[in-house]
């Protein structure tokens, strides 16, 4: 059967990605485990162009968490200058960007600062950079969640085969739709968001009710 046209499936409005597999890929192409980091920025920005494009609303990405921080100094130094590339070329483009992740670490990096409040109009992005779930509930402590500007998901697609969320923004998760990609992410096709929106569109949406 074939899959329905874009304009008749049912479109999240709020969609997590988790980019896994940057250093299996680089692994694979005979390279150094920290060159797997940069390459996988092109497939970011293809994936933003595709959802701004569809009139996704709001999605939220995973940079780096403070537990991908033990890494060894150079992969560690990669992939913060990955996401610090791609943050800003997105916020470039159009996206109205939130990071969200502990800005108090010397992890974090100062060029992302500033975006820790929400900066720019359009689709929502919310990019997680030296982000931890137990971070973000203290934050009840004080009133809200960290993470209390992001929005309920209503699916999350994963690259790289793992089965599991990794502590990825564990309350607006909670009634997401995951969707799997065995794929790498530096080998992302646009037909992996094809897949993930067709399968989305057959899924029990009642929430329980």
């Amino acid at each position: 059967m074939k899959s329905p046209p874009r304009s008749a499936r049912r479109l999240p409005r709020h969609i997590g990605f988790i980019p896994d597999g940057n250093r299996r890929w680089a692994v694979q192409q005979g390279l150094p485990k920290d060159q797997g980091y940069s390459q996988g920025i092109a497939p970011g920005l293809a994936l933003f162009e595709a959802c701004k494009a569809l009139g996704v609303e709001e999605v939220s990405v995973y940079g780096f968490t403070q537990d991908n921080t033990r890494r060894p100094t150079e992969q560690a130094k990669s992939f913060r200058a990955a996401c610090v590339t791609f943050a800003l070329e997105i916020w470039s483009r159009g996206a109205a960007l939130l990071v969200i992740g502990d800005e108090q670490s010397k992890q974090f990096p100062a060029d992302l600062a500033a975006f820790r409040v929400r900066q720019g109009k359009g689709i929502k992005v919310n990019f997680l950079v030296n982000y931890d779930w137990e971070w973000d509930l203290a934050g009840l402590k004080n009133g809200g969640l960290r993470s209390a500007d992001v929005s309920r998901m209503d699916m999350v697609v994963r690259w790289g085969g793992g089965r599991r969320l990794s502590g990825f923004l564990p309350v607006q998760s909670v009634y997401a739709d995951i969707f799997v990609l065995d794929a790498l992410w530096p080998d992302f096709r646009p037909q992996h968001l094809d897949a993930a929106l067709a399968w989305f569109g057959q899924q029990d949406r009642s929430l329980g009710g």
